[in-house]
């Protein structure tokens, strides 16, 4: 989370769903609703239904970045929107850049699998578990990640290593804490 502007990032492995088709066309979901992330979140379904409309009616689009940055926007989310399912996207990399031309490669080569969604939470409650129901989130970016936090909604990896995803949400945590301490610093 971003204390200065009080973003906060979601992980999610792309889903069974996640392509990546003809002129680096892509799609998938980057939320699951009603699924326990790492962080014991879920989202509930309609979470993202005022922020996409007051997006439309301000002519604004969902950005596209690369791992959270500002500063590496790699395509255009053409499609946004709720299902039953989760918060399903479909847009296009920018192969006329580089970054966008780097980030088809590594989806194609199942190097990076994951979105995330980067939000401001509205509203929340707890439940008798104590796990965040976050039901009014304003949506301000979906990204291509390295390190997803939602294992149910993932790309099925050839040769895939039982329990490396718990090593590499390991990894991720410490990096996400490293990043926080650089961003105060």
């Amino acid at each position: 989370m971003s204390y200065e502007t009080g973003l906060e990032t979601k992980f999610a492995r792309a889903g069974e769903g996640l392509t990546l088709g003809a002129d680096a066309a892509i799609e998938g979901y980057a939320s699951l609703f009603g699924v326990a992330d790492q962080g014991g979140d879920l989202v509930q379904k309609g979470a993202y239904a005022a922020s996409l409309t007051a997006l439309g009616a301000a002519g604004r689009k969902v950005k596209m970045l690369w791992q959270h940055d500002p500063a590496q926007p790699i395509g255009v989310w053409d499609e946004v929107r709720e299902d039953d399912r989760g918060l399903w996207v479909k847009g296009r990399l920018l192969e006329s850049t580089r970054l966008g031309r780097e980030a088809a490669a590594l989806v194609a080569a199942g190097a990076i699998d994951g979105l995330s969604i980067g939000y401001r939470t509205k509203r929340a409650a707890k439940d008798d578990k104590g796990r965040r129901l976050l039901q009014e989130l304003e949506l301000w970016e979906v990204s291509l990640v390295t390190f997803p936090m939602l294992p149910s909604a993932r790309v099925a990896a050839k040769g895939e290593t039982p329990g490396a995803d718990d090593a590499l949400r390991e990894l991720a945590a410490a990096l996400s804490g490293a990043r926080l301490e650089l961003a105060r610093g």
